[in-house]
């Protein structure tokens, strides 16, 4: 495996982006991709993970998908997805940011936990299976 690059995702990754994020409509990241909202992970060209941008009500910015390919994650990869959103983010006036992950997730919890994230709140039985939501504040 080669160095990953992380970069904004353009109008020409739209196919790789929905092969990446099938929770989201093409039509909806053909929007996110349009304002800097969705960013790419490569590894020599070929795509290894995504991370994709919302907000909450409008202007708080919170991570809707942070996703790496396996053989990729452990390895400081997403650390670099965060690096370059945060930096993004930053640049955009922004102080604050924040992400969630289901309660029965606790790997990708404790990964919050160690790139600096602190858990803020819960929202109970909102998935499905009446699974509850742990949300993440990270200053910025």
């Amino acid at each position: 495996m080669n160095e990953v690059r992380v970069r904004f995702a353009t109008m020409d990754d739209l196919a790789t982006c929905g092969r990446l994020d099938k929770q989201w409509p093409k039509s909806s990241l053909a929007g996110k991709i349009a304002v800097q909202e969705y960013i790419l992970a490569e590894d020599d060209g070929d795509p290894v993970g995504c991370l994709r941008l919302e907000h909450i009500w409008g202007k708080i910015p919170y991570i809707g998908l942070i996703w790496l390919e396996p053989a990729y994650r452990g390895q400081g990869n997403g650390r670099a997805i965060l690096g370059f959103l945060e930096t993004s983010l930053r640049e955009r006036g922004h102080r604050v940011l924040l992400s969630s992950s289901q309660a029965n997730e606790a790997t990708p919890q404790a990964w919050h936990r160690a790139v600096g994230f602190r858990e803020c709140g819960i929202i109970a039985g909102i998935n499905e299976g009446g699974i509850g939501e742990v949300f993440f504040r990270k200053d910025l």
